[in-house]
């Protein structure tokens, strides 16, 4: 439903008097540094639709901050309110040590969209939008592919993040390994970083003799998984299913990797995509509320070329 409602969205703000689209109106993009390849290219996308905005709506003023941590992003969100926001798009460090600092914001009157990590505890107090990709369906596409093509297998997980989307991806990877046979190992934190992940493959190598599959939630991880499993020489490991759509791991399936067979879709562009919808709704009374949701789309060698872009900085 809300897709229509967002199709609708666009073509009424496509047909919104030139006077309206002149009023000034301030966004604040809030977004994590880029400490990792996802969230490079979520900067590179913010800054890109931000820039675009401003060209089809001369009165906006967009501000785009990066945050390393928290407590930084908490201070952006104090600095962006004095600025008089109109409307407030955020990519949270970690949702729940957040809240609080958006709620502030949202009852200023502000229009808030959540991007991708939402709180333990959502409502109408803290956002009017959510626009995420879907994070059961990537955990679930995983599972399946490995339930599907190799029903036995025993497998380590590198986990993101202690957050709720890391909850949420590894219970729809559960679901999509039910009534296999699939043995679960190990399962621990990687911070979608690579060499973090480096790190805990190392230690799943040197504590399993036997490995078949490796899921883990980032692409940005796979790169230090498959750096580990190449230095330590061992073969007995299958194929690795990492997730978010890199223009690296994507030209891997594109051209046959057997240790990388297939991708989960999970684009960092969807804050821009949240963008242009807040500026919908600010510039042109365009009603967008709810949740916006993106496909978890398994890429594969046949479809890999629709995904693949060379320039992009992920």
């Amino acid at each position: 439903m809300l897709r229509k409602l967002v199709g609708a969205a666009f073509i009424a703000a496509a047909l919104a008097s030139s006077a309206l689209a002149q009023d000034t109106k301030t966004i604040g993009v809030s977004i994590p540094a880029a400490d990792h390849g996802w969230t490079a290219g979520v900067v590179y996308h913010a800054e890109r639709v931000a820039e675009q905005i401003r060209k089809e709506h001369p009165g906006a003023n967009v501000i785009v901050k990066t945050s390393p941590d928290p407590a930084s992003q908490a201070n952006a969100l104090q600095d962006l309110a004095v600025q008089g926001l109109d409307a407030l798009v955020i990519l949270p460090t970690d949702p729940d040590q957040l809240v609080n600092a958006i709620k502030e914001v949202k009852a200023k009157g502000t229009f808030v969209t959540i991007v991708d990590r939402a709180p333990s505890v959502m409502d109408s107090s803290v956002r009017d939008l959510y626009v995420a990709g879907n994070n059961p369906a990537l955990g679930q596409v995983a599972g399946e592919y490995i339930k599907a093509n190799t029903p036995d297998a025993e497998v380590v997980v590198i986990r993101g993040m202690p957050i709720p989307i890391d909850q949420q991806r590894q219970d729809g990877f559960d679901k999509g390994i039910e009534g296999s046979n699939v043995k679960i190992l190990d399962r621990q934190f990687g911070n979608w970083n690579r060499d973090d992940a480096f790190k805990v493959m190392q230690d799943y190598l040197t504590k399993y003799p036997k490995i078949d599959v490796v899921w883990c939630q980032d692409d940005d991880m796979a790169v230090g998984v498959l750096q580990a499993i190449e230095q330590a020489g061992r073969t007995d490991i299958q194929y690795i299913v990492a997730g978010a759509g890199s223009k690296d791991m994507i030209k891997k399936v594109m051209d046959g990797d057997k240790m990388v067979p297939v991708d989960v879709l999970y684009p960092p562009a969807m804050v821009g995509t949240a963008m242009e919808l807040t500026a919908a709704a600010v510039f042109n009374q365009v009603p967008v509320h709810g949740t916006y949701t993106l496909d978890a789309t398994l890429i594969t060698k046949e479809n890999a070329a629709n995904y693949y872009f060379p320039d992009s900085p992920f």
